[in-house]
């Protein structure tokens, strides 16, 4: 296969179903309404509640959902063969992942920007809202301590993306201050912050900054600290609106690169299409491609940290309802594309990168022991990262380590908005489970809850105790999304009864993955056996879904004029 037919393919499947299914579920199930005043405007507050520019929002929302899931499930993925993690992350991502983002977004909309959990206690009952809370807030903490890992490791190893990213927060004040303060017009605040953006970059490669991985949790503890307290226009919308251009830059020199070399004749896939369906991924064992390919591919094609992050600071920040599809139907297609350049990056370059690093894979045995090479030699986002800088010196003569520097900042911008995103969310769900037990004041306030949360993830990635449960975190995550897309299927149904056909559109998703997850977290649990505390974390997590499912049948009898619109 030539890398240019696939990029060009994913390109037009992206394009039109954005115009064509997508503005249906605008038009016929959302029914988005430009003159309906959205909680940015009705309950603005300067805080938590500003309306944006779409772009900005765009920005934040798909820099805060891209992490470096979109990288490394598609990655390790790669040992069941190109093919089928692409066909997953196309049509995954098409018919649940963006369904199941846009939803999130929109019904968070019309409830005054409250999260999913809130949502699901409304439409369900409280004790379903109560424990998606708790499962919210742990999976969160969770989060800020792996990319506080991740982050750390990556200025550890590449101090260049260190330098460039702590300048990256000042390039924002000041931005945030000119667009909102001074109220400069957007185009010109836009190239200011960009000009500035270049600017940091190259110092970050002149004054590279050297440190060592607990003095990097220290400075991440305390930023997210900082980050998820401020008023949002001051650092976060600006800092990820910025940071969205260095991903949109990596996207489309990653995208045109691999259209090149595939014009070239390099860019021909050396890795097998397919291996077996039971390849050796999860743990290592035999894994069937379904129901265990969500647990591997999250982001790329679908993901429950999406519904938190749509329904957590995007729906407090949308000014007008038309602008939901962009952000959060293409903020979803545009991680596809991404994951889409990964696969098809490793699939011309994996081969090289392990004959170089002297790693035992080739075509032979590449079901057997890609993924198990892939996570014991700790390359899931290095060997993406080393074949896309290959791709950027076949096609256009970038150097390999300047492309691989790039690669790394790229990640770590990724990397960074989910970390103070990831606070800000559990700042939410924090102050949500206080006001439900009627919690003493104090705790309900933004600093405190930010602090909590802020120790809680820093303490465990200092100890490495993450990486104990970690393994359970794929499972909770597509859990979230689960119990999510579930949610959102019973809003459309009960509460904005599209006509015709269109509910099915959401529901029989909503069905599949539940079935799919449920059955590969007990495929987990008999064949992987995990310790005792993934298996206790899977367990909690199976019996919350089995609550869902019934709350969620309960109120399907229901007849629909009991629901209010909203």
């Amino acid at each position: 296969m030539n890398s240019a037919v696939i990029i060009l393919i994913a390109a037009a499947i992206y394009v039109g179903m954005y115009m064509a299914y997508g503005r249906k579920l605008q038009s016929k199930v959302v029914k988005a309404d430009p003159n309906r005043p959205t909680p940015a405007h009705k309950l603005y507050d300067g805080v938590d509640y500003v309306p944006a520019h779409p772009m900005v929002l765009y920005g934040h929302h798909f820099a805060s959902i891209a992490g470096a899931g979109p990288i490394v499930g598609p990655a390790v993925a790669m040992a069941w063969g190109w093919l089928p993690g692409l066909l997953w992350v196309w049509f995954g991502n098409v018919f649940i992942g963006a369904v199941h983002d846009y939803l999130a977004l929109m019904s968070s909309v019309r409830y005054d920007g409250k999260s999913i959990q809130w949502i699901a206690g409304k439409l369900m009952s409280k004790r379903t809202s109560m424990a998606f809370e708790l499962y919210v807030w742990f999976a969160l903490v969770l989060v800020i301590a792996a990319f506080a890992a991740v982050i750390s490791g990556i200025f550890v190893g590449t101090p260049e993306a260190a330098t460039a990213s702590l300048l990256f927060l000042v390039v924002a004040v000041i931005l945030g201050y000119l667009l909102y303060k001074v109220q400069i017009d957007f185009k010109v605040g836009t190239i200011i912050g960009i000009v500035l953006l270049i600017i940091a970059i190259w110092i970050g490669f002149q004054f590279p900054i050297v440190a060592s991985k607990q003095t990097w949790y220290i400075v991440l503890g305390l930023y997210i600290i900082v980050a998820s307290s401020l008023p949002v226009w001051i650092l976060l919308q600006p800092r990820d609106y910025l940071n969205a251009y260095i991903l949109w830059f990596g996207l489309i020199l990653g995208g045109l690169a691999f259209i090149v070399v595939g014009l070239k004749g390099v860019g021909t896939f050396t890795a097998p299409a397919f291996t077996t369906w039971s390849a050796n991924v999860v743990g290592g064992k035999p894994s069937p491609f379904w129901p265990t390919i969500p647990l591997v591919i999250a982001c790329g094609a679908l993901s429950g940290f999406h519904s938190i992050v749509g329904s957590g600071t995007t729906s407090k920040q949308l000014d007008n309802e038309l602008h939901g599809l962009m952000v959060g139907y293409g903020g979803m297609f545009t991680e596809g594309f991404l994951s889409t350049i990964v696969i098809a990056s490793i699939a011309i370059y994996g081969l090289q990168v392990f004959q170089t690093m002297n790693i035992p894979v080739d075509v032979n045995n590449w079901g057997q022991q890609y993924a198990i090479q892939v996570v014991k030699n700790g390359i899931k986002v290095g060997i993406f990262s080393k074949s896309y800088a290959y791709g950027l010196e076949d096609a256009f003569g970038i150097p390999f380590k300047t492309g691989a520097v790039f690669a790394s900042l790229w990640v770590s911008a990724f990397a960074l908005t989910t970390l103070d995103t990831a606070t800000r969310l559990g700042r939410f769900a924090w102050q949500e489970i206080m006001e439900m037990v009627h919690g003493p004041e104090i705790l309900k306030n933004k600093w405190i809850a930010s602090i909590i949360l802020a120790i809680f993830g820093i303490y465990m990635a200092w100890g490495g105790s993450w990486l104990i449960i970690w393994p359970a975190f794929s499972g909770m995550n597509q859990m979230l999304a689960s119990i999510a897309m579930m949610t959102a299927s019973l809003w459309v149904a009960k509460v904005q009864r599209p006509e015709g056909a269109w509910k099915w559109a959401v529901v029989i998703p909503a069905l599949f993955l539940w079935i799919t997850v449920t059955a590969a977290l007990v495929w987990f649990l008999v064949v992987i056996k995990p310790g005792f505390w993934v298996s206790l974390i899977t367990i909690v997590g199976l019996l919350l879904n089995l609550l869902l499912v019934v709350d969620w049948y309960a109120a399907w009898k229901k007849p629909a004029e009991e629901y209010a619109t909203a």
